[in-house]
């Protein structure tokens, strides 16, 4: 099933909707991250066993450095408990974690759990978990710009043989393949600097799930949607059809 056409090797996620999930029951916004912590859970455990190969979850950006420092604290410290207490489930499950962002900003603690998850889980193969965090694309971009510039200062790359490869490998997501489906849950439509340049072919699906309630049935509807879409990167549909005939033939 993975290996078709009409599933998605890698799909990622924008999980939006924690606060408003608890300010609509009167909960503390604390709580909206706690049950969307549970939603991770059952998101990874699918994605799974549905045969995803890569999935990408925005687990915090760059801009949310900017919330409220309690909110800020609650974040990290839940970032961590999921990086110690899932670690056994991973391995398990044989699932890979990748943590793309900069990881420089978080604090001491998050990011050694994090680069432990990562060492304890680099040879399995099941599946790869990306967790972005403090994670701008467009920082991103940047970043790579600047690696590629010192190699052509140093001379080892000349501008000439500067192209979309060697700017797709300089990203953090230089070893994932391309975004097939980007997911944002809670009903906003936009990317909100999410994978810009991985997902620029990617199929977009949105839905009014807000992230705590995301579950099964909503990452299923979105991998249905995706399977009844034709992808025809610049070619007509004319031209996929008999592509797809002579494949057949």
């Amino acid at each position: 099933m993975s290996d078709s056409p009409e599933f998605p090797r890698h799909v990622a996620i924008i999980m939006d909707g924690n606060g408003r999930w608890a300010v609509q029951r009167n909960h503390p916004r604390s709580a909206g991250h706690e049950r969307g912590a549970d939603a991770v859970r059952r998101t990874v455990r699918h994605a799974r066993k549905s045969g995803i190969r890569c999935l990408t979850l925005f687990a915090f950006s760059t801009l949310n450095w900017q919330r409220p420092t309690v909110e800020v604290r609650e974040l990290m410290d839940l970032l961590e408990r999921f990086l110690v207490e899932e670690l056994d489930e991973l391995r398990g499950n044989h699932i890979k974690l990748v943590g793309i962002g900069e990881r420089e900003l978080l604090p001491t603690s998050v990011r050694e759990s994090l680069e432990h998850a990562e060492r304890e889980t680099a040879h399995l193969d099941g599946m790869t978990l990306v967790l972005a965090v403090s994670y701008d694309g467009r920082r991103d971009l940047v970043r790579a710009a600047r690696l590629l510039a010192e190699q052509v200062r140093r001379g080892t790359l000349l501008p000439a043989d500067l192209d979309e490869h060697q700017l797709s490998k300089a990203l953090s997501t230089g070893d994932l393949p391309d975004v097939d489906l980007l997911v944002r849950t809670s009903g906003e439509v936009r990317l909100s600097g999410f994978l810009p340049f991985e997902a620029c072919y990617a199929e977009l699906y949105f839905t009014p799930v807000l992230w705590p309630e995301f579950d099964e049935s909503t990452l299923d509807a979105a991998l249905e949607e995706y399977a009844h879409r034709q992808r025809r990167f610049g070619l007509t549909s004319e031209q996929m059809a008999g592509d797809q005939l002579a494949s057949v033939i």
